[in-house]
């Protein structure tokens, strides 16, 4: 596998994981969760509505993260 290839996850300051390369969501029973891209931002804050993906909503509920 590729270095590019390699799954990163990285944490967006006050926002979502952003998880690029080749990874498998799973939901809480085991089955894959479908995704469209190479890179998904994934929901931090508990409040979007399209969960595990980021909507944007934390940025309205002031949603914070510790440096």
């Amino acid at each position: 596998m590729s270095e590019e290839d390699r799954a990163r996850i990285t944490a967006c300051p006050d926002g979502p994981l952003l998880v690029r390369g080749e990874f498998e969501l799973l939901d809480t029973e085991g089955e894959p969760i479908p995704r469209k891209r190479r890179t998904v931002a994934l929901c931090r804050c508990g409040l979007s509505s399209i969960k595990p993906f980021c909507d944007g909503t934390h940025k309205p509920a002031g949603f914070r993260t510790d440096d």
